[in-house]
């Protein structure tokens, strides 16, 4: 099995100490079946040959991708990142290769698949009902901190084959999905209603994507480690198939 972790320059500069490289090792994934890719290896990798692929958080996706300008300074891109997965994630959806978002994940996923983002939570996000909770979404203090819970809302989702009912999550972002991409649905949602995991419409297509990090959670959470190695379970499904077809 062979799965590729993209991420931002820095983070591949963590080599075998990045969070999700751990995670995935934790979750039962071996050291060699993982591999830490960048826009830079595009020419020389492609997502065809590998078994899954994971989208990790980081740099905003730029709004140019969703026809907006950028409205504020703490507006991070890195459009060459973004065309990359753009690209790698097509590729996987004609390979029916698994996918796993988490965080800009999540939003790349769905701006991929032509929905927006809130550009800044604090300036674009007012909850419908004005009964619900308010939530920190950019939690204060360590990443593994358990901030607010997610409800579920698709009995039928991947996530309810892990998760009932509703979990505690951390949360490290200042975007969200705003409008949903076509081909998806919602899964999860926060208590203030905010959209905190999707996936695709399509059953045969394995693409979960969901806004917290899990990778920070599973060494003290054990249901967030479940999350993990259902995609790993995925991806030794497509290496096993592979193997077949030879």
């Amino acid at each position: 099995m062979k799965i590729a972790i993209s991420v931002s320059e820095k983070e591949k500069n963590e080599g075998r100490n990045s969070p999700y490289f751990k995670a995935l090792v934790e979750a039962g994934a071996q050291p060699e079946e993982l591999q830490l890719v960048t826009a830079a290896d595009s020419s020389h990798l492609r997502a065809e040959d590998f078994d899954g692929i994971l989208f990790t958080g980081g740099e905003d996706v730029d709004p140019a991708f969703y026809e907006e300008p950028r409205r504020y300074e703490n507006v991070r891109v890195n459009p060459e990142r973004d065309k990359f997965e753009f690209s790698w994630l097509d590729r996987a959806q004609r390979a029916r290769l698994p996918v796993l978002g988490i965080c800009r994940g999540a939003q790349m996923i769905n701006v991929h698949f032509k929905g927006t983002l809130y550009q800044d939570l604090a300036n674009d996000w007012t909850p419908e009902h004005e009964a619900a909770p308010e939530i920190k979404h950019r939690q204060p203090g360590d990443r593994s901190d358990l901030t607010h819970c997610v409800t579920l809302t698709d009995p039928e989702s991947r996530l309810a084959e892990i998760f009932q009912g509703s979990l505690q999550v951390n949360s490290l972002h200042h975007q969200a999905i705003r409008r949903l991409g076509h081909g998806l649905k919602v899964t999860a949602r926060a208590e203030d209603g905010l959209i905190e995991a999707v996936e695709a419409a399509d059953r045969n297509f394995y693409l979960l994507a969901v806004q917290w990090h899990p990778e920070e959670l599973v060494y003290e959470r054990p249901e967030q480690k479940k999350l993990l190695q259902q995609f790993l379970a995925e991806c030794r499904a497509v290496e096993q198939r592979k193997s077949a077809a030879v």
